[in-house]
């Protein structure tokens, strides 16, 4: 009998154990992340931007909600929202709430294809058969269909009440201590929704410091961005990779952004230009895969200084 199922059943187990470590304690794991951009020109003060992205916000997720509000107590000069707020259509409400402390400051926010669409039910291997086929998003597939429609106008009504930039397709400029801050947005290219040809140009001459922001690091948008001379791209969607392998990494990134540049800070490099690029690997996960794996939930607080001369 040992000798027949000892095995079988060992592994067994320790997939049971995994699958409650990934879900029970590494998915609710927040994590702050700080990180040093040298991207300002010389002699202007730093700035410090809290990125928060795939809040995926489910009901009833308190532990998430609490280290929301908590972050607020960083204080940042601004807040960079990068989408995917939801993986609930009841989830506005809560999500506004979490959120509330962080919008006392000034922000922007740009939305990705969760807050549009609620998430379906399906098979995580197909995310390495996309992979293997060169197929993201509706980069190729055929338009999403039978899919909720989350209240998004809901979530945008809440974020520009309280002042925060809607950056979909368009530029917006923030004032911080009398410095011009200009971002430069886009709506997620993971659904087809990105136009840059409707902000394209570079940065304003009349602003401090430019940025680029979006949801999903596509390559033809981080091409678009640092072409145009954008120092730095904040992104999300990837997730980190969600469920990783220690010591290796991350198997996909959900678009068409390589492996090595799944989160964290990172350099792209277009037409002879080269842009500092950060993916967060966010702080959710949609609702019907609540795991994570080597990959804690986070979101990052990122310090702008002078760029090296």
């Amino acid at each position: 009998m040992r000798a027949r199922y000892g095995v079988p059943l060992g592994i067994a187990a320790v997939g049971a154990a995994g699958l409650l470590y990934s879900a029970g304690f590494e998915a609710r794991s927040f994590r702050l992340r700080r990180v040093t951009v040298p991207v300002l020109p010389p002699g202007m003060r730093p700035l410090r931007v809290l990125q928060v992205s795939d809040i995926h916000m489910v009901g009833g997720q308190r532990k998430k909600q609490r280290w929301l509000r908590s972050l607020a107590g960083l204080r940042p000069d601004f807040v960079i929202n990068t989408g995917d707020n939801l993986s609930d259509p009841e989830g506005v409400p809560e999500t506004l709430d979490a959120l509330g402390p962080l919008m006392e400051f000034p922000g922007a926010y740009v939305f990705g294809s969760n807050d549009y669409y609620g998430p379906k039910l399906r098979n995580p291997a197909r995310y390495l058969v996309e992979k293997m086929q060169g197929r993201h998003g509706l980069n190729g597939n055929p338009p999403a269909v039978g899919v909720v429609h989350n209240p998004w106008e809901d979530l945008r009504d809440g974020f520009d009440a309280a002042g925060w930039l809607n950056l979909t397709n368009t530029r917006g400029t923030l004032k911080i201590d009398g410095v011009s801050v200009e971002l430069t947005g886009l709506d997620d290219p993971h659904i087809k929704r990105d136009r840059y040809a409707q902000v394209a140009g570079g940065p304003s001459q009349t602003a401090d410091f430019s940025m680029g922001v979006v949801h999903a690091p596509y390559l033809r948008v981080l091409d678009a961005f640092t072409a145009d001379g954008y120092p730095l791209v904040l992104a999300g969607h990837t997730h980190g990779g969600q469920l990783c392998i220690p010591f290796y990494g991350a198997l996909v990134t959900n678009c068409d952004l390589d492996t090595d540049r799944v989160k964290g800070l990172s350099t792209h490099t277009a037409d002879g230009r080269t842009a500092h690029l950060h993916v967060s690997a966010g702080c959710g996960t949609n609702r019907y895969t609540p795991v994570r794996f080597a990959c804690p939930p986070e979101a990052t607080l990122l310090t702008l200084v002078g760029r090296r001369r």
